[in-house]
């Protein structure tokens, strides 16, 4: 067993992988069959904690804001426009990764930032 960790959508995630190979694989009654080991959290158990996990949305590129669309304590949903960084002379949105609520806005009007940097938590 090997754990991996990776990132998606700006959020961390430990893994645990299992190597197995085509004649244990044929032993299971369905091919297709997910194995899940007994300590695997619940999706239930994972969505409450997803939710407590701070998020921060960062820049993909240097550039300079100009519009931010949310302020502190706005519940905004998943693809929602936070703010516009125009670099290279094109407008780019920022989105939301996920649902969530507004904890903090770092950057206004005007700001210029650079590849990496903290626009918004959520």
């Amino acid at each position: 067993m090997k754990t991996y960790e990776i990132t998606v959508n700006n959020k961390v995630y430990q893994v645990s992988v299992e190597e197995v190979d085509e004649v244990s694989m044929n032993t299971h009654e369905n091919k297709n069959e997910r194995l899940v080991s007994k300590n695997e959290p619940s999706h239930q158990k994972l969505a409450a904690t997803s939710n407590s996990i701070e998020v921060d949305i960062k820049a993909p590129m240097p550039g300079t804001i100009i519009n931010v669309l949310v302020q502190l304590g706005d519940t905004i949903k998943a693809g929602q426009v936070l703010c516009i960084l125009e670099a290279m002379k094109m407008e780019n949105e920022i989105v939301a990764p996920e649902d969530g609520t507004v904890k903090e806005v770092m950057v206004s009007k005007g700001t210029t930032v650079e590849a990496g940097a903290s626009l918004v938590r959520l």
